[in-house]
């Protein structure tokens, strides 16, 4: 701001609150010297959000305390903070093979947004929200996200969730839904082959394919017992 921005300001701050009135000329004019100091980069106001008198108004709400530059100077970097969180910088329209004139680009773009000057291009608030009406259109159709052929070039890299989905599919009990009382695999894990050396100590702990046959009876009597409730 202006010096003469900066008296506008404090003829503001004056009529909210009395206390900061300076009637003494001297006092006055180290008053405004030391806020256009503390102040000379911040702008008055801007076309996206930030306008100084909001700032000292939330402040007189807020605080019993006199305002002070320093105050208005924390609104602005809190303001500048938040603008440039919400940005994504673009691709620059400058020569990649230039680094000083993609490097240039990039940090104008970025201190337009932090002033004020442009709006944050916040390309990632594109993927925040749900699936469009089409990517829905096409689940309900296929089923799942990955499409059935895929599924099937999968199933050789995860046998277990092939078997599980193979399962389910044919209306037999998922066996990972209960727990394992052999292997002591907890709900929604794969079975492990435990081997038992003569010392006691387990030799082994791979993952199993297929799980244990006591595993698959307690999902079958849990079926059963579902069918039955």
């Amino acid at each position: 701001m202006e010096r003469r921005e900066i008296a506008a300001v404090l003829a503001y701050i004056g009529r909210l609150d009395p206390r900061t009135i300076r009637t003494d000329p001297g006092e006055a004019r180290d008053q405004l010297a030391q806020w256009h100091e503390l102040l000379h980069d911040v702008p008055f106001a801007t076309a996206h959000g930030w306008d100084v008198r909001e700032a000292i108004r939330a402040h007189v709400l807020d605080s019993p305390y006199p305002v002070l530059p320093v105050d208005v100077a924390r609104r602005w970097r809190t303001y500048r903070r938040d603008r440039l969180d919400r940005h994504t910088d673009p691709t620059p329209v400058a020569d990649p093979d230039n680094p000083a004139a993609w490097r240039a680009e990039l940090l104008a773009d970025r201190q337009a947004v932090a002033t004020g000057t442009a709006a944050p291009a916040t390309h990632r608030q594109l993927t925040a929200g749900g699936p469009t009406l089409d990517v829905e259109a096409r689940l309900r159709a296929i089923g799942s996200c990955i499409p059935p052929a895929a599924r099937a070039d999968l199933a050789r890299y995860r046998p277990a969730r092939a078997a599980r989905e193979a399962a389910i599919a044919q209306g037999r009990p998922d066996a990972l839904s209960v727990p394992c009382t052999w292997c002591h695999a907890r709900e929604g894990e794969q079975c492990r082959s435990r081997r038992v050396g003569p010392d006691g100590s387990t030799r082994g702990n791979a993952y199993r394919a297929v799980p244990h046959p006591t595993r698959i009876d307690l999902a079958v009597a849990e079926l059963t017992r579902q069918g039955a409730a």
